[in-house]
């Protein structure tokens, strides 16, 4: 999955609202600045994967067999702001993040859904109109669709747009963020039971925990040294680049595929830090992880080993990158073993 791109629009610079809103807003901004850019058709070099020259997997969601479930209602959860809130019917669902939108969809009720944000990027939903302006929600556009629920995250805002849908008498149910592996089955049973179908959620629980430990299951174990991962966030044209730590979410993933999490293992604290070259010396990863777009962004791997200090690691030296498409990396959903999978394929192939 070694790849060769060039970065195809300019990026604007980022709001001030804290690092996981801007990394979702630089998640939206090149999700609409580089659709339909391809690949810039440069020769391989070595640390090139055949991968790279292959056109990618359609960007699907695999709903549970079955069709869609009977949903049994009135259903009254439990949202993460504090409020106990009673579901009636689940005819129109607008899910507020692509993560959210990938549960609905794989739990059989995509049809039901009638708008989307940004970040749900794939097929099933491309046609639906779009609710947010970069990460912030329209209460507006939301509510002259006619939902009957609406799920957010404590993420979501603007928060007077959240208080404004709840305000208009829609039911309104907040989810944590999930930033682990372990978040992903609590997550589905969350969405399930506001959806009233909690059987359809143990399902796919079982499903995906399977596909799980199936790709964990490819993880070597032969007693070698583990591979030093470092996740960089990076939004090139605008020069946001940043150096992932304890818990930005892909130090599970990571040490889930068998590899130590080069940032928090250096002593980063927090999930992201801005990426210096002192930094990356003292992470010393073999291997670089990013995510498909940031790399275009700096123009493929041609363009990373070029960053102040990404040359002088042992992954720029060997080329060692991995990459991951932005859809799906830190959705912690369905999908995951999917990422699981390419992980470890990625970091512990080629050496």
């Amino acid at each position: 999955m070694l790849q060769r791109q060039s970065a195809g629009a300019a990026i604007p610079t980022p709001p001030r609202t804290g690092i996981r809103a801007a990394l979702l807003t630089w998640l939206t901004s090149l999700t609409l600045a580089l659709t339909g850019c391809g690949s810039s058709g440069s020769s391989s070099s070595s640390g090139a994967s055949a991968a790279a020259t292959r056109a990618p997997a359609a960007d699907r969601i695999e709903p549970l067999a079955g069709g869609a479930p009977e949903a049994q209602l009135p259903a009254t959860v439990r949202s993460a702001d504090g409020h106990d809130v009673t579901v009636r019917s689940t005819d129109r669902i607008v899910p507020l993040t692509g993560a959210l939108s990938e549960i609905v969809f794989t739990l059989g009720l995509g049809d039901r859904v009638v708008a989307r944000d940004v970040t749900a990027t794939f097929e099933q939903a491309a046609k639906l109109p779009v609710v947010t302006r970069a990460h912030d929600v329209s209460a507006e556009s939301v509510l002259s669709l006619k939902p009957t629920l609406v799920l957010a995250e404590t993420t979501t805002g603007p928060a007077e747009a959240v208080e404004q849908i709840r305000a208009a008498g829609v039911p309104l149910v907040v989810l944590d963020p999930a930033r682990k592996l372990a978040d992903v089955g609590p997550r589905i049973g969350k969405v399930a039971a506001s959806l009233g179908v909690p059987a359809a959620g143990e399902e796919l629980n079982r499903r995906t925990e399977q596909r799980l430990d199936k790709a964990a299951g490819a993880v070597p174990h032969g007693g070698g040294k583990k591979p030093r991962v470092a996740f960089l966030y990076l939004r090139g044209t605008a020069s946001v680049y940043l150096l992932g730590g304890a818990g930005s979410g892909a130090d599970s993933l990571i040490e889930a595929a068998g590899g130590v999490d080069a940032g928090k293992e250096s002593g980063l604290k927090k999930d992201f830090t801005p990426l210096t070259s002192e930094a990356l010396a003292k992470a010393a990863p073999d291997v670089i992880l990013v995510m498909s777009k940031g790399l275009a962004s700096v123009g493929g791997v041609d363009g990373l080993v070029k960053i102040p200090g990404v040359g002088q690691t042992p992954a720029g030296l060997d080329r060692r990158v991995a990459s991951v498409d932005d859809g799906v990396l830190l959705n912690f959903g369905p999908r995951t073993d999917t990422v699981l999978a390419s992980l470890v394929e990625q970091i512990h192939g080629g050496k």
